[in-house]
Order: C-alpha cells, then sequence, then structure tokens
C-alpha cells in the first residue's frame, strides 16, 4: 500500500480522484480483498457508497484489512495459490516464491503444496510405493512426473502422425494401382 500511496503522490497528482480510486483498485487482487474490492464496487455502482479520493479508499482498506505484514501477506498467497491450468512446473516455482517469508516449513508446509495440487497428481503420488516426504521431494517428483506426461504426449502425437502418413502413402499406392489397371 505505501507503493501505491508513493507512486499517486509522485505519477498521478495530476489525474482526478476517479482514475487514481480506479488504478489502485486495479491492484487490489486475490482471495477476501478481491471479494472486498468486488463488494465496494458494487455498492459504488448502485450509488450506496462514495470514495472522493484515493486517501480516503486508502483509508477504507486499512480499517478492512488493517497494516499487513510482509509475512501475513505470504501466508495469505501460500494458503489460496493453486495450480490450475498452469504447468506442474510453473506450479512449483511459484510456490516456491511465495514460500520465502511465510514461515512455514516441515509438514504444514508440504499440506499447502499438496492442497494445491490438481486432484489427479496428488493422488498418484500419494497412492505411489514411497510417497514424497519432504517439501523437496513432493517438488521434484511433480516435476517430474509432469516432465513424462508432456514427452509420452509428444511421442504420441509423433507416431500418430507417422501412422496418418503411413496410412496415406498407402491409400495414395493402392489408388494409383487401381488407376492404372
Amino acid at each position: 500500500m505505501n507503493t501505491a500511496q508513493l507512486y499517486i503522490k509522485m505519477k498521478m497528482m495530476e489525474e482526478v480522484a476517479a482514475t487514481q480510486v480506479a488504478w489502485i483498485l486495479l491492484y487490489v487482487q486475490e482471495g477476501i480483498a478481491e471479494a472486498w474490492k468486488d463488494n465496494l464496487l458494487d455498492e459504488l455502482a448502485k450509488g450506496e457508497l462514495e470514495v472522493e479520493s484515493a486517501e480516503q479508499l486508502f483509508a477504507k482498506i486499512r480499517n478492512n484489512f488493517g497494516e499487513i505484514s510482509e509475512e501475513e501477506r505470504k501466508i495469505e498467497q501460500l494458503r489460496t495459490i493453486e495450480q490450475g491450468g498452469r504447468t506442474y512446473d510453473k506450479y512449483v516455482q511459484e510456490f516456491k516464491k511465495v514460500t520465502k517469508g511465510s514461515s512455514y516449513e516441515g509438514r504444514p508446509l508440504i499440506e499447502e503444496f499438496k492442497r494445491g495440487l490438481n486432484r489427479a497428481i496428488r493422488r498418484k503420488l500419494a497412492k505411489a510405493e514411497e510417497p514424497p516426504t519432504t517439501i523437496g521431494e513432493w517438488q521434484e517428483r511433480v516435476v517430474r512426473l509432469d516432465r513424462n506426461q508432456r514427452q509420452r504426449r509428444v511421442c504420441w502425437r509423433g507416431m500418430w502422425h507417422a501412422q496418418g502418413e503411413m496410412h496415406n502413402q498407402e491409400g495414395e499406392d493402392h489408388i494409383g494401382e487401381k488407376g492404372d489397371k
């Protein structure tokens, strides 16, 4: 929030309050903050609430969330991060980034990592003969499985392509033979 306040003072002083407020709200994202922003926007649209300045909006943010420490912010990110449509590799890297400064370690860290994984991979690893026991093992196995799956897909595509080429050539040869007779 300090960064946003500084930016507005240095770069957006000439802008009207509505533009400043809109710019600030662009950066209110993820988790509870995003739900709060959606409610605020609804109230503004219905005329139930007015925000006349950037400072007034900052005050509302402080009232609702207080001053959030870096550690609290990291913990919130850690508790809400999910793989979704990302590759496992990307999820692992983003998880590592969020982990730094969160104070999570050991079993709680592993559980948050597993919670964020897509269900299929989580089940696959939990059913493994020797399931991973450390965060490093979980991350390594997830990345390895992802790479293996991607390599298999490439191989299958190559086989399908090759089979399609063979069928096309056989069909052309066969047609050519009939045409010659």
